[in-house]
């Protein structure tokens, strides 16, 4: 029997690691300005941030800074081209969506990546023509940690939010789940950002790799 009736993935860090693409057009700004590129391993764990945590990183300047909206449109720009060069789903996440899908338990997508940038990248990694929702940063008024998304997107793919489980690797992501009165997974494999470690999210589940998930999501023995 299933633990749960649907499933929802943060994108950025949990099902997908799109870190390369988002750390090499923060890389491609800073030549720009005449600064050496930063190793990935340093822009890593903020790329669930966006440009918000890119930029601050790349170039030590937060959205009220004077600039930030210029270098903010030039990186965007730069990550919209080059989006899934070396973007990749993490190891096992092939494996549980395909779990998923032979059970027939729905699952679904929800960021806070705006939609001009979730519309191409899903379909170019391969995941749009199984996802029962995908809800980006602005499909509602509100983005996480809000839950509205997570209630959007369970309501799209017909479920009740309350016998749903979110799964993120951001702090935010298990507020909104929470919120959501949904199941809440953090995904210590993923980018964590640089706050409270995943531990003390207040998550309801903590797994260390996506191959924990099936286990996990289908009621089945690890």
């Amino acid at each position: 029997m299933h633990t749960y009736d649907g499933v929802f993935f943060d994108l950025d860090g949990t099902l997908a690691d799109t870190a390369p693409d988002l750390a090499a057009a923060a890389n491609r700004l800073r030549v720009d300005h005449g600064q050496p590129p930063l190793p990935l391993d340093q822009l890593r764990p903020v790329a669930s941030a966006g440009a918000r945590g890119l930029l601050g990183v790349a170039f030590g300047i937060t959205p009220e800074d004077d600039g930030y909206a210029v270098l903010r449109d030039t990186f965007l720009d730069y990550y919209e081209s080059a989006l899934a060069v070396d973007t990749r789903l993490f190891d096992g996440i092939p494996d549980v969506l395909e779990a998923l899908q032979a059970a027939g338990m729905p699952w679904g997508i929800v960021t806070n990546k705006n939609s001009r940038f979730t519309e191409p990248l899903v379909t170019q990694i391969g995941l749009r023509q199984h996802a029962a929702a995908i809800v980006s940063g602005d499909t509602t008024p509100h983005a996480k940690p809000h839950p509205a998304p997570l209630l959007h997107a369970a309501a799209a793919a017909g479920l009740d939010a309350a016998r749903c489980v979110y799964i993120g690797d951001d702090l935010r992501d298990i507020q909104a789940g929470r919120a959501a009165g949904m199941t809440t997974i953090a995904a210590a494999y993923g980018y964590c950002g640089d706050g409270l470690p995943a531990a003390m999210w207040q998550a309801d589940h903590i797994v260390q790799s996506a191959r924990e998930l099936t286990a996990l999501l289908l009621g089945q023995s690890a």
